[in-house]
């Protein structure tokens, strides 16, 4: 692999961690900034929510840019939100400053996908965007765990200043490493976007995953509390705990791979299924430190495992419903990854304020993967139906 890549993969490393650290730091922010646990959780939601609504539009309108220096501008743009991030006076100012790390990181991952397949033959494409995925993949195993502890013990904007030089470092590998001739794919138009949200068999996908993936954030990110006020454990027993889920995230999305290669909507009603009971079993074991381990460890497993099934599957029905617009569809459903996110982290946020209260964020995410469920078993259903309409009488 050129090491080129590796300039690629630092940037992933970089974004992966800054997007989901800030579920290890809640509780830390929120007293620092004299905020409830709630509105520290729309933390998380409007950093998806510009991924979201961000990359699309920015893709789009930045198609004319050369592709090294539309890069070097995104990396730019992260560090500068980064930066900001940490010194933020108020939330008002870091909800601002997480909205532009979000942007970066939504064209970042669109472009940044064809590049790291033009670095390479053809016949090792996909290993190389495999590759460069890997950094999102090791920020959630190390990233976060190590972030979160450099937050406990230095202050949560420490852990933005440590990213941010992270994105210095991704900033000067792609200076330095990526050549200036690379070649430049047609940009997706926004009337293309638009037409692939027309077909209503994609847009069943796209609900199947925002619900399906968004289901666990409603607990995800409002884990550090849950551990420390419901289960017991200390501020500084978090971080180890985070890395569990992180090689529980690593291990399921491989294996989801794999279990998805066949079979895709087969592979999700099992899995959605199983994500639904371990959320409803959370609820339960909680209280319990033991307990909790087990359940964490299957609950990180579950929450990636669906990802490449649902990739493929919106892939498949792309060719079969929207033929010219397949790589649009593809990442109008890395933006509904991302609606989960935020619409999860929001309810979540929701359900701390009410008389539910915490422990019931578990159960109210599972009451969203089981209608993931049902949009899955509904669209298989679709599917044999066309299956038996097409063949011949």
């Amino acid at each position: 692999m050129p090491i080129a890549l590796f300039a690629l993969t630092i940037a992933a490393y970089a974004i992966g961690t800054t997007e989901f650290v800030i579920v290890g730091l809640l509780p830390t922010v929120a007293s620092d900034l004299h905020i409830s646990l709630p509105l520290a959780g729309l933390i998380v939601s409007v950093y998806a929510l510009g991924v979201t609504f961000g990359a699309p539009v920015l893709t789009a309108l930045t198609g004319r840019i050369e592709r090294k220096p539309l890069l070097l501008g995104l990396m730019a743009l992260f560090i500068i939100g980064n930066a900001a991030a940490a010194l933020s006076p108020s939330y008002e100012l870091l909800l601002v400053a997480r909205v532009l790390s979000a942007f970066a990181h939504g064209v970042f991952f669109s472009v940044g996908s064809t590049i790291a397949a033009d670095l390479v033959p053809e016949d090792r494409r996909a290993s190389a965007i495999a590759m460069m995925f890997m950094g999102l993949t090791v920020a959630i195993v190390t990233g976060v765990p190590l972030g979160t502890y450099i937050g406990q013990t230095f202050g949560w904007r420490a852990t933005f200043w440590a990213v941010t030089a992270l994105g210095v470092i991704a900033f000067i590998g792609i200076a330095a490493l990526l050549p200036n001739t690379l070649s430049k794919a047609s940009a997706a138009r926004l009337v293309d976007q638009l037409r692939v949200l027309g077909s209503g068999r994609l847009l069943i996908v796209f609900a199947m995953t925002a619900l399906g993936y968004g289901g666990t954030f409603v607990a995800f990110t409002f884990l550090a509390p849950i551990l420390q006020q419901i289960t017991g454990y200390s501020e500084g027993s978090v971080s180890l705990i985070l890395v569990l889920y992180g090689v529980a995230i690593a291990i399921g999305n491989i294996a989801g791979g794999k279990i998805a290669n066949r079979d895709p909507v087969k592979a999700m009603i099992g899995l959605f299924l199983a994500q639904t009971a371990v959320l409803v079993l959370f609820t339960f074991t909680a209280p319990s430190p033991v307990l909790t381990l087990v359940t964490l460890a299957a609950l990180g497993f579950l929450s990636f495992a669906n990802v490449p099934g649902l990739q493929l599957y919106v892939v498949q029905l792309a060719k079969q419903y929207r033929p010219g617009a397949v790589d649009v569809a593809s990442a109008l459903n890395i933006a509904a990854f991302n609606l989960g996110i935020a619409v999860g982290a929001w309810l979540g946020g929701l359900i701390v304020s009410s008389p539910l209260g915490l422990g019931s964020t578990p159960l109210v995410g599972a009451m969203l993967v089981a209608v993931a469920l049902v949009l899955t078993l509904w669209s298989g259903a679709l599917d044999r139906r066309a299956v038996l309409v097409e063949q011949p009488a």
